[in-house]
């Protein structure tokens, strides 16, 4: 829905937040909306947030923000976004599901910032879609929700479905979205306001490329990673690795020890620890089974590698993830 004033229509976005929402992913969506009307003199956007009781919420940073409005509250809305965070599986209300879909039959637009895409899942609302997620959250949302099409992208706009990753990768959504809205001169004049050299894309993937981070190109390495990340459940045996990529096993030890300061099985084994971290965290999976997916053997030796690692073992992981210790 939207008010017209003047030639403009008003478009309407709330905002809705859980428990321990990510401040950085809100305010990166709110503000080029702020920076258009100023730089517009018009009033293209209005925002409101939403809590599920009315009351404020309180961000993972511990900054309490004001809610307008509750989830039984009538609202004028062209858009609403699901603000998650940490534990987002954990803290977000369930009756909210039932809210959601009632505005999805009343085909209102929605979307998810940072880790709401997995609230927009519970409530069955993006079967069929194209969508995107945290990239920590993968593994979590892909176990609880295998049906879904879940892409690495920064956002995915995929008819009445606006999702996208947290950090700042909400300003490129909405940046993308007043360009299509208002014309490219003044999505450029919001970014340019941000010192943003550029507006990304959806096509652009959440995590820096290896290549990027290296400081060169190096195809064999980025070929042996991606195979490593695409061969979890039942990792390659470094013989086998260098034989897909056409490198003796020597020349393969000697690309990792100079770019990434390590040896392949090394890096492999937390690739694979840093996949069982997340499964770990975001689902109830068992450690047995948590490990068998992870490409362990049994469960002591997974526990023994993990410990190595992160200081504890998987068990003491998920205890302290169920109180809040690792918050703190």
């Amino acid at each position: 829905m939207s008010d017209r004033h003047g030639d403009v229509a008003t478009r309407n976005y709330s905002f809705f937040l859980v428990p321990h929402f990510t401040l950085l992913a809100f305010s990166s969506a709110i503000d080029p909306l702020r920076m258009a009307n100023q730089l517009s003199n018009q009033e293209l956007y209005r925002w409101r947030t939403i809590s599920s009781d009315g009351e404020p919420v309180t961000s993972s940073s511990g900054v309490c923000i004001p809610a307008d409005s509750s989830i039984n509250d009538e609202l004028n809305a062209t858009a609403i976004f699901v603000c998650g965070g940490i534990d987002v599986q954990k803290l977000f209300d369930p009756k909210t599901l039932p809210w959601l879909r009632k505005l999805a039959n009343r085909k209102v637009i929605l979307g998810a910032l940072c880790t709401g895409s997995y609230v927009l899942a519970e409530a069955k609302l993006l079967k069929g879609y194209r969508c995107t997620i945290h990239w920590e959250n993968f593994a979590g949302i892909r176990e609880r929700h295998p049906d879904l099409v879940i892409s690495q992208e920064l956002f995915e706009i995929d008819r009445d479905r606006y999702t996208c990753a947290g950090g700042i990768a909400p300003m490129d959504m909405m940046l993308h979205l007043i360009r299509r809205q208002h014309g490219s001169d003044l999505a450029t004049a919001v970014s340019e306001q941000f010192i943003c050299d550029r507006i990304r894309d959806n096509h652009d993937r959440q995590r820096i490329p290896l290549r990027h981070r290296i400081g060169t190109s190096q195809p064999k390495l980025m070929e042996a990673v991606s195979l490593m990340e695409a061969n979890i459940e039942e990792p390659m045996a470094l013989d086998e690795l260098s034989q897909h990529i056409g490198l003796s096993r020597r020349q393969l030890e000697r690309l990792f020890k100079k770019y990434l300061n390590c040896v392949p099985t090394r890096y492999y084994l937390q690739i694979r620890l840093e996949r069982a971290r997340q499964l770990l965290l975001q689902t109830s999976m068992p450690i047995v089974d948590t490990a068998l997916a992870c490409g362990f053997i049994s469960a002591p030796h997974f526990s023994k590698c993990y410990r190595l690692v992160f200081g504890v073992p998987p068990r003491e992981e998920r205890r302290r993830a169920a109180t809040g210790q690792h918050l703190n």
